[in-house]
């Protein structure tokens, strides 16, 4: 028999607020869910290493929903099922409602599908002490050290000099062969050892190895150079110089996995920003909504937003007026009336580095989806603060249909922090507040989330999106 309560922790019951692991609230049916809806996720993650193979996925996915390309200057209307792609690295997934634009505005998820990388350089290929390699650029924020001495896939496009266009993916495959940067050895590592992790390895040692066997013509100066030319020329047409006119990036050669015993968390690269990316997809494809809705899957947030594929390009203001204006709305109008959830990931709590987290404020493992008002560095630099009205009106959506979620914010206040695209769209004047799944090792080859913050997040886009 359960011990009867005090008067004054009934009270405190009934006033105080814990977070909940979603694991244990969760019924038995729910859980299952969980697993099933981390199967399609893996295999998505498998399927999109770059942010073009991620918005191709996303096309697909889209089309076999029913849904058909849009462009501009087409007419639409109610119930229309429709995608948009820029440039073949983002894409905007829409569905148009019932309800009046001007009053109702848009439903707005918005995430990103790029992700921390080592780019190949336009002039990369040498050879040296009887080895092949490229030279690379680090794409976003890594740690240089943990990208050596683990398999590398390369995926890309190459721009050929007659104007063809070839796609290179090489190292997934079982029977690929991978790539590799190198690190040195313990034994002589005493001076490396010393330095500071940011110097551990230096931008310009992230060379990837491609080949080590010399081309059997003892007249030709740069063998090993000629070995690797060759097989690019033979399989893909390619001589030196389309390297030039060419987009290849190094990527871990590892499949989604399941992590732990219990099967409950996955380990991959790219869940910095796909871990929000394919529920905001798959919440936009599975809705029923009587809104206008929109998942928003754009380029470049990792090195700021920038370019014509990020956040920042007007393209994306331009594709929402363009609906707006098809059906008969005033853009200004339904910018002011819109609504949207900036997603992306935030930092779980780690107790194995506890010192640089506020306990209290941090994202805990499996307690849901994460609502961040700010995101931002130190004192909130670079954020959208969402007001707390609208703060209100997502919590009492997630209450409505029983989501399980949680606040957070990235570390200690003087810690570090980071951004997201939020500020974007709220420069736009729409309502907006960060929604994202809680991560282990953010940035690294390899990271970590929980399948029930996954699923959690899945659930938070469908209650907006009603």
């Amino acid at each position: 028999m359960a011990e009867k309560k005090s008067k004054g922790q009934e009270r405190y019951d009934e006033l105080a607020y814990e977070k909940k692991n979603y694991f244990e609230v969760a019924s038995e049916e729910e859980r299952a869910q969980m697993f099933a809806y981390a199967e399609g996720y893996k295999a998505f993650l498998d399927e999109a290493k770059t942010e073009r193979e991620a918005c191709a996925a996303a096309v697909r996915m889209a089309r076999e929903a029913g849904f058909t390309e849009f462009k501009f200057g087409d007419k639409l209307s109610t119930g229309d099922k429709k995608y948009f792609v820029n440039r073949g690295k983002s894409v905007v997934v829409f569905r148009v409602g019932s309800e009046n634009l001007e009053e109702d505005g848009l439903r707005i998820i918005a995430s990103h599908i790029d992700a921390p990388r080592v780019d190949i350089k336009q002039n990369p290929l040498y050879e040296e002490a009887g080895m092949c390699f490229l030279k690379t650029h680090y794409y976003g924020g890594i740690k240089k050290y943990q990208w050596t001495t683990i398999p590398l896939a390369l995926h890309g496009v190459v721009m050929l000099k007659d104007g063809r266009r070839v796609e290179l993916n090489v190292g997934e495959k079982a029977d690929d062969p991978v790539f590799y940067i190198d690190d040195l050895l313990p034994h002589l590592g005493g001076e490396q050892m010393a330095k500071g992790g940011a110097k551990v390895i230096e931008g310009e040692q992230l060379n990837v190895v491609v080949g080590a066997m010399p081309y059997a013509d003892e007249d030709v100066k740069n063998k090993f150079k000629l070995t690797v030319l060759n097989y690019l020329n033979r399989e893909y047409g390619m001589c030196e110089e389309d390297f030039l006119s060419a987009e290849i990036s190094a990527v871990p050669a590892f499949s989604a996995r399941d992590v732990g015993f219990d099967r409950a968390l996955i380990g991959a690269y790219g869940h910095d920003d796909r871990v929000c990316a394919y529920p905001a997809l798959t919440a936009v494809l599975n809705s029923e909504s009587r809104h206008t809705v929109l998942a928003m899957l754009v380029d470049k947030e990792e090195i700021g937003s920038e370019g014509n594929t990020g956040m920042q390009c007007k393209i994306y203001e331009d594709l929402m007026e363009e609906i707006s204006v098809a059906m008969g709305a005033s853009f200004r109008k339904v910018r002011y009336a819109s609504k949207c959830l900036s997603s992306d990931v935030t930092a779980a709590y780690d107790p194995n580095f506890a010192s640089v987290y506020e306990r209290m404020n941090s994202a805990m493992l499996s307690c849901g989806t994460c609502m961040s008002k700010f995101t931002g560095a130190r004192g909130k630099s670079g954020s959208n603060d969402a007001n707390a009205e609208f703060v209100g009106e997502v919590r009492a959506m997630f209450a409505k249909d029983g989501v399980v979620w949680q606040t957070a914010e990235l570390g200690k206040v003087d810690a570090g922090g980071g951004g997201t695209v939020a500020k974007y769209l709220a420069n736009l004047n729409i309502d907006t507040v960060d929604i994202g799944v809680p991560v282990i090792s953010m940035h690294a080859p390899w990271e970590l989330i929980s399948k029930a913050d996954l699923y959690s997040n899945y659930k938070a886009f469908l209650a907006f999106l009603k």
